[in-house]
């Protein structure tokens, strides 16, 4: 046999090196046994790890497609719903109210205009505009902006708010969340406040605060309806069915509204409705179901009441839509959407320093 690499010279073994074990064949040395041993169980530490990970991914594969179960059927856990107050409850007291007296001189038409704290731009314009009172004949228009609370609390929004109702005197504040799906419930605390503090009033009429609104064609054709009971009128959608599409502005589930068509209602962007209406509704709200969409909301209230919509005029008068300006045509509408607060500005000081003739003639004239 040669000489092994851990022999010397005189053939004799290292020393601490035991013959019999120089003698073991290489793969027998003497730490070689316990590896032997632990290697069963190390592989089998191993499997329960691949085992444990395959049932980890699986049970998470299987939560995900619980969860998009849920949601298609309108059962989702985990999505954002804003708590919706006890709204109905009398004894929530307004947190903000204006300073006004219906009794010395009622007015002949309320504005209440939705609106969110950070419009403060657009309110300054609304101000400066169709929404600062005023005489028109011998009928008081006065108008307010109806606010929620933040969904997160802001002591320097809140502390705004609070010196800008100081200063105006004009917000309406109830503490529920501000959101979109909450525009109902806006809508109904101004309703609400309608009817405790400002009854005395002859018409309401509930607006957005990117609006325009001529007050003094609007309060001219209401002057002419000679109608103040039982009305209500704005931009009347007859037939409109729900939005089933899930990332729709105006989704509706089947869970929200079962139905395939909304009762008739007017456009949230305008309408205008008799005191009597403002108190009918108030009375039977806190027996209809919440729903998110406003209008379609109070169309179901109006349902209900069997109130029929009626339109102010021959001629179109509610725009949902933008308008293009013309001095001419703006004279002869109530309403038009999706106006910026300096827009309002310029329209609102031409139709001021226009006069009548300009539109003689004009196709938009009676």
């Amino acid at each position: 046999m040669p000489p092994s690499d851990n022999d010397d010279n005189t053939g004799r073994p290292p020393p601490g090196i035991d013959k019999r074990q120089r003698d073991l064949p290489p793969a027998t040395t003497a730490m070689r046994p316990a590896q032997l041993q632990e290697g069963p169980a190390m592989n089998k530490a191993r499997l329960n790890i691949r085992i444990t990970g395959i049932f980890t991914v699986v049970l998470l594969l299987a939560c995900l497609c619980l969860l998009i179960e849920l949601n298609f059927i309108d059962l989702c856990i985990f999505c954002y719903k804003s708590k919706i107050p006890s709204f109905y409850n009398r004894s929530n007291n307004f947190l903000l109210l204006p300073d006004v007296d219906c009794q010395a001189i009622p007015p002949f038409l309320v504005i209440l205009v939705t609106t969110e704290y950070w419009q403060l731009e657009a309110r300054t314009a609304i101000r400066q505009t169709w929404g600062k009172e005023r005489i028109i004949g011998d009928k008081r228009v006065v108008s307010f902006f109806l606010l929620g609370t933040q969904v997160k609390q802001d002591k320097n929004a809140e502390s705004s708010i609070i010196s800008e109702s100081l200063k105006y005197k004009d917000i309406i504040q109830r503490n529920f969340t501000d959101t979109y799906s909450n525009l109902t419930l806006k809508t109904l605390m101004g309703i609400d406040w309608v009817h405790h503090y400002c009854p005395q009033s002859t018409f309401v009429m509930k607006t957005d605060s990117d609006m325009f609104i001529n007050t003094f064609y609007l309060t001219e054709l209401l002057v002419r309806k000679n109608r103040t009971t039982n009305f209500f009128t704005g931009f009347i959608n007859p037939e409109h069915s729900p939005v089933r599409d899930r990332f729709n502005k105006w989704y509706a589930s089947e869970t929200e509204y079962p139905g395939e068509r909304y009762p008739p209602f007017c456009s949230g962007t305008g309408y205008v409705f008799s005191i009597d209406v403002a108190t009918q509704i108030h009375n039977i709200s806190p027996s209809i179901s919440f729903f998110k969409l406003e209008d379609v909301y109070i169309g179901i209230c109006l349902k209900f009441l069997q109130i029929q919509l009626e339109e102010l005029h021959t001629k179109q008068a509610f725009f949902p839509v933008k308008v293009k300006f013309s001095i001419c045509r703006f004279k002869k509408i109530v309403t038009c959407h999706y106006v910026q607060p300096y827009e309002l500005l310029i329209y609102w000081n031409a139709l001021l320093s226009s006069t009548d003739e300009e539109c003689l003639g004009d196709e938009y004239n009676e």
